[in-house]
């Protein structure tokens, strides 16, 4: 079983999404040697590495209301949990936000692809009024105690930040609690043995 065949068996998705994921993985390598959407060594790890390891996220994310993701980049973990929500959560909205204008172009190119909607903000997270959103998600963009700034901002008050963090997460987390007051569950990283998703919520400045 090569690495495509075994993380589609894991998610155990239609047909149809399985398709919309291989639109999204050819699309991927095909910019990837323009635009830097992810490392170029991790491209033959890609269902694995990038894929899966977004995929996680949406099982502790609820069936309905907004979710934001940050940093969107090349799609982790946002643009890969729509494509897989397309099906299982048609009652998520999903927005992207993304800084680089081509990585947005990118995005959009996906989303037309596969047909998945989803809503682009080619800007900074900082300068955008808050989306109040039920789920806020980010993979590799910043130490926490700033991604705890965006969750301030766009979460609603009983919204939860999704955050995939490495091996250091507990001292992230450590030094995040000298500004911050949250609670926080940690879970074992599917793909990773030494890096935690962080289910974060009540945020509030020290």
């Amino acid at each position: 079983m090569n690495d495509r065949d075994a993380v589609l068996s894991r998610l155990d998705v239609s047909r149809e999404t399985s398709q919309r994921l291989d639109t999204y993985a050819n699309l991927l390598v095909k910019w990837n040697k323009a635009i830097n959407l992810v490392a170029p060594a991790t491209l033959p790890d890609l269902w694995a590495r990038h894929f899966m390891d977004s995929a996680q996220v949406l099982k502790h994310a609820g069936h309905s209301g907004l979710w934001v993701d940050i940093g969107t980049g090349g799609g982790f973990p946002g643009l890969v949990c729509a494509i897989i929500a397309h099906e299982t959560s048609p009652d998520l909205t999903f927005e992207f936000i993304e800084s680089d204008q081509r990585k947005c172009t990118f995005l959009s190119t996906v989303l037309r692809e596969t047909g998945v909607s989803a809503q682009i903000h080619a800007n900074r997270a900082e300068s955008l009024p808050s989306r109040s959103a039920q789920v806020l998600s980010a993979r590799a963009m910043a130490p926490l105690t700033t991604l705890l700034s965006f969750a301030d901002q766009h979460l609603a008050p009983d919204g939860k930040a999704l955050f995939l963090k490495g091996a250091q997460h507990e001292t992230e987390i450590a030094k995040a609690l000298e500004n911050w007051n949250f609670d926080v569950q940690k879970h074992p990283s599917e793909t990773d043995p030494s890096g935690a998703l962080l289910t974060i919520g009540n945020i509030s400045r020290v």
